[in-house]
């Protein structure tokens, strides 16, 4: 080895670091052609990157807000105030089916979803069109529970424990009626307009609120529910 060599002779390295550059960190440096693919690669992100990016930030701010009802209800499950508990009220057996309509909506949901990626109209709508179904059922038995309970006299201002209830559950069950009304809007948008990328963009942010909403209602079946009946 010659000295040059061996005592590290920049000529030497610039052309070791030129033949060589395992990070990519030359790659601005390489010629016109180079630098306008590494603009392609590192410059601004599709509308719908950015869409679904600030919508999942929406939907964070969402969950916060659905955190301080599980607080409150936490914090108050225990005052019944002499009343009926979780226990004496709930029907495991409608929650579960409440469940396993919202869960397979969020399947359907993403079934749409794979339909869409290949513009198939006909079954991007089918699959909507049962999501928004089984949707309405859940609320229908969820309207159901209300009213039943309502009417035996256990209201939301009978204990703490249903006020919290109510404003915990009925919360969500807000959320579920928006979205069969964001749904119904997206599936007429979809039949006039077709695939247009404004019209993706929405079935992508329906796409996530919908899922995130059978997160929540995990929480609640788990927390509200299933704890709540053995108290």
């Amino acid at each position: 080895m010659s000295a040059t060599t061996a005592s590290g002779d920049p000529r030497h390295i610039g052309a070791t670091t030129a033949g060589h550059d395992p990070y990519n960190l030359g790659h601005g440096h390489a010629g016109h052609g180079a630098g306008v693919g590494s603009h392609r690669e590192g410059g601004m992100a599709s509308k719908i990157v950015v869409t679904g990016y600030g919508f999942w930030i929406y939907l964070l701010s969402d969950i916060i807000m659905f955190s301080a009802f599980f607080a409150a209800y936490a914090v108050l499950s225990g005052e019944t105030a002499g009343g009926p508990s979780g226990a004496d009220l709930f029907e495991l057996w409608r929650v579960a089916l409440q469940t396993f309509l919202l869960l397979t909506s969020s399947f359907t949901c993403g079934l749409a979803s794979l339909a869409t990626e290949r513009r198939d109209m006909v079954w991007t709508q089918g699959w909507l069109l049962v999501t928004g179904l089984l949707g309405a059922a859940f609320i229908y038995l969820e309207v159901d529970e209300f009213a039943q309970m309502i009417g035996e006299g256990a209201g939301p201002g009978r204990s703490a424990f249903l006020s919290a209830f109510f404003a915990l559950v009925g919360l969500h069950g807000l959320h579920v009626s928006v979205g069969l009304l964001w749904l119904g809007t997206m599936m007429a948008q979809l039949w006039f307009k077709g695939f247009r990328p404004d019209i993706l963009r929405r079935l992508l942010c329906f796409n996530l609120f919908w899922h995130a909403l059978d997160i929540v209602w995990i929480a609640v079946f788990t927390i509200v529910y299933l704890m709540g009946a053995g108290r």
